[in-house]
């Protein structure tokens, strides 16, 4: 699962990645670093997030908050190098939200092993939820399944388990998806109200990206939309 964002210097690079980016548009940041992120004027944090072992090369672009992706070139092992990601700080409990939701437009590589997932923390990190939209190769969750469950206008199988340091609800598309819109807050509800796997949490991060644990020879995961409301 992704580690906390810890926010360190921003490095900008360019290599390699005019031809990944629109042409229409210039590149607003890159950054190869392990830890790169940088911060959106709408107020979304992009992070580079290279935190597994054995992992290799991996750069993040941007054109805007909405429009950027990653080159990755991790080997063919086990475990999960990285998870490039976008955010948005919600900042309220579930019983304050009236709504809460996200939209999505992706291109994905037919190879490598990844998932392109939603990672929704609490602010107290203690538990994490993930809302998988599409998965390819060896991947897959922790935990145990507890069923199917159609909620936000996406049917899922649930997983619930834990890494060691915080629960961990896994939310598997039961079949792969590139676009739509997920209602979140459905989700939380039925977690908190229907189920009782959590309290009256107050949401901080919503992170939306790719976990990727192999991509070799290089391969390119591009965010063709993505935007989080709450209200």
């Amino acid at each position: 699962m992704s580690r906390r964002t810890v926010l360190g210097s921003v490095v900008a690079a360019g290599a390699a990645l005019a031809l990944t980016a629109s042409p229409a548009q210039a590149l607003v940041w890159s950054s190869s670093d392990q830890w790169g992120n940088y911060t959106t004027s709408d107020g979304y944090v992009l992070y580079n997030n290279i935190w597994g072992s054995g992992a290799g090369a991996q750069t993040i672009w941007a054109n805007s908050s909405s429009n950027w992706g990653v080159w990755a070139n991790h080997p063919n092992t086990g475990g999960i190098k990285s998870y490039p990601n976008a955010k948005k700080v919600v900042g309220r409990s579930i019983s304050s939200l009236s709504s809460l939701s996200s939209s999505y437009n992706v291109t994905v590589p037919s190879s490598g092993a990844y998932n392109t997932s939603y990672d929704i923390w609490d602010t107290n990190y203690a538990n994490e939820i993930m809302l998988w939209v599409n998965y390819n190769g060896a991947v897959g969750p922790l935990g145990g399944s507890i069923g199917n469950v159609t909620l936000g206008a996406h049917t899922w199988t649930v997983y619930v388990g834990s890494n060691g340091s915080n629960n961990v609800y896994s939310f598997l598309r039961t079949s792969d998806s590139t676009s739509g819109t997920v209602d979140i807050l459905s989700i939380l509800k039925w977690m908190k109200n229907t189920k009782g796997l959590i309290g009256d949490v107050t949401i901080g991060d919503v992170q939306f990206g790719y976990e990727i644990t192999s991509s070799s020879g290089g391969l390119d995961f591009v965010t063709n939309s993505y935007s989080v409301s709450s209200s």
